[in-house]
């Protein structure tokens, strides 16, 4: 005879978390690190730590909560997920997801008071993204905004205001926030994998509503322009050499984004194993830019 399971089993937990998502937020994390000018020979701890925060605990918070509260979406979409295939049962999934959201916020208190806020935002975007009543995932543009926020822009500001224990130096700031709107198109596809179910249950992502072709133009286009004005800001900063490398990933990106357009529902997730990383290599390279404006190597 069958047995109800009375808690998650391990792989079932570490599945829910989704270790995989963990790299965006900690490599952004790494990227504030450097953009920092700190030197991290004495920084060891602080910045494990903020690794720590940054993948395992805030980003897999925020998957829990996704999965909790999308659990009749993936029971569509994805029904061999977690929590839709039983394999995490009950309401451990939402047990998991206030747990994991405690621990997150107790450690950020520990490296100090612009790391908590940022984490707490972070925290807050997260909740608001996917549980009612507002569900920003429910529309495509703030939804996608909340993730980009949360997975580029607050990661590299934490890693900044780790390594100097203040708020890190506007131009740190002003690379985290146009990474951030990137970002956005990033996500929007990784919303094509779910539209049918999206359509379904009248969730209004970008794919959803525009159509993928339309989306996938969009999401082009959104990659592309705040990359440009990092190039911009990087020549004003008299910084030509790391310039011309973040156009040149732009100029390799754009051809990958030619293929991508052929067939965009089909191709989206080989461009986001591809462009995507030629876009995140240009992050660490205008990290390395800034580093020696503030005060690095």
């Amino acid at each position: 005879m069958a047995t109800t399971l009375r808690r998650p089993t391990l792989p079932a937990f570490l599945e829910l978390l989704k270790p995989i998502t963990w790299f965006a937020p900690m490599w952004a994390f790494g990227c504030g690190v450097v953009s920092s000018g700190v030197p991290v020979a004495d920084r060891w701890l602080v910045i494990v730590a903020g690794i720590i925060l940054a993948g395992p605990l805030l980003c897999a918070m925020s998957q829990a909560v996704n999965d909790w509260y999308d659990r009749h979406v993936d029971a569509i979409n994805e029904p061999n997920r977690p929590i839709p295939s039983g394999r995490v049962p009950g309401d451990w999934g939402f047990y998991i997801a206030v747990g994991w959201t405690g621990l997150s916020l107790l450690v950020a208190s520990l490296l100090g008071p612009w790391v908590f806020g940022a984490a707490a935002i972070g925290t807050v975007l997260a909740w608001l993204y996917s549980a009612p009543p507002l569900r920003l995932k429910q529309n495509g543009w703030l939804g996608n905004s909340a993730v980009a926020v949360s997975y580029e822009g607050l990661p590299w500001f934490t890693g900044a205001a780790v390594m100097a224990a203040a708020f890190p130096d506007w131009r740190i700031v002003a690379l985290a926030l146009l990474y951030s709107i990137g970002a956005h198109g990033i996500m929007t596809l990784n919303d094509f994998k779910s539209v049918d179910g999206d359509r379904k249950m009248g969730l209004n992502s970008l794919p959803a509503m525009l159509g993928t072709a339309a989306a996938a133009r969009l999401a082009c286009w959104v990659m592309a322009v705040p990359q440009v004005a990092v190039i911009v800001l990087l020549l004003l900063w008299a910084r030509p050499f790391h310039a011309g490398i973040v156009l040149l990933l732009l100029l390799a990106q754009f051809l990958l984004m030619i293929r991508l357009l052929e067939q965009p529902r089909e191709k989206a997730p080989w461009y986001n194993a591809t462009g995507t990383t030629l876009y995140v290599l240009g992050m660490l390279v205008s990290a390395f830019a800034v580093r020696a404006l503030v005060g690095g190597a």
